[in-house]
């Protein structure tokens, strides 16, 4: 049975999480796994946040209205990121999980230091046809190796020009896909056991109350401040897990 000690943590963790995607839209997933991967081993970091992050990234991706408009543009990439996920996934079970968690800091560190320079790439409508599928294909692989959803399907998602509330929604539809099939892929490599997947669960209830409580901050605090306090500690905590992660492996 999980350490109580683990467990308050792990709520800790979430109710932090969900208050950083009550703010900006975004981060359940990213800042959980951060964090969780410091305190458990990866796979069972990745286990904990499917709950939290599917239920959460599903209303995100419900609400908005353009659920039609932005599948008929999109589904190219969001069908090679669902399915390349068990690619990345097989990874889990062959390769030392201490580069594995130096991979996740290396994503991390990338997309924190991308975001702050404020670096954005920009795809026309015939390069978006076949950006698409091969970027897809990335982030489905780098999903599974390391349970981050991020790089490089939201640098995707920018680079098409989305306006902002079709952004977060077509965030929300990659999300959902990609936890449903990192779920999958954890539970055919046998890495999603019983008690992983009552605490993820568990783990809902301060997800939802720092979604709620993070959605009040909004309205008082300057979104974009928010933002970078959030990627410069996304940045030095990426860099501890890859100091981590290579000091477990030497």
């Amino acid at each position: 049975m999980m350490d109580p000690t683990i467990l308050l943590a792990v709520a800790a963790t979430f109710l932090l999480a969900g208050t950083v995607k009550g703010v900006i839209g975004l981060g359940l997933p990213t800042v959980s796994l951060a964090i969780l991967t410091v305190l458990l081993d990866l796979p069972s970091a990745m286990a904990l946040l499917l709950v939290p992050s599917f239920v959460t990234n599903l209303w995100q991706a419900m609400v908005g209205g353009n659920g039609v408009v932005i599948l008929r543009r999109i589904w190219p990439f969001l069908i090679m990121a669902t399915v390349t996920v068990w690619l990345g996934a097989t990874a889990l079970t062959r390769i030392e999980l201490s580069w594995l968690s130096a991979l996740l800091g290396v994503l991390l560190v990338s997309y924190a230091a991308i975001s702050l320079s404020g670096y954005r790439i920009a795809l026309n409508m015939r390069q978006e046809v076949w950006a698409g599928p091969l970027i897809g294909t990335a982030n489905g692989i780098l999903t599974g190796m390391t349970g981050s959803f991020v790089v490089p399907g939201v640098m995707f998602l920018q680079a098409i020009g989305l306006p902002r509330d079709m952004l977060i929604q077509a965030m929300g539809m990659l999300f959902t896909v990609s936890t449903l099939a990192l779920g999958a892929a954890l539970q055919g490599n046998n890495l999603l056991t019983g008690e992983l997947s009552v605490v993820s669960a568990a783990a809902l209830v301060p997800a939802l109350l720092g979604m709620v409580f993070g959605q009040s901050i909004r309205q008082r605090l300057s979104e974009d401040k928010f933002r970078k306090v959030f990627f410069v500690a996304l940045l030095l905590l990426g860099a501890y897990i890859i100091a981590s992660a290579l000091t477990g492996a030497a």
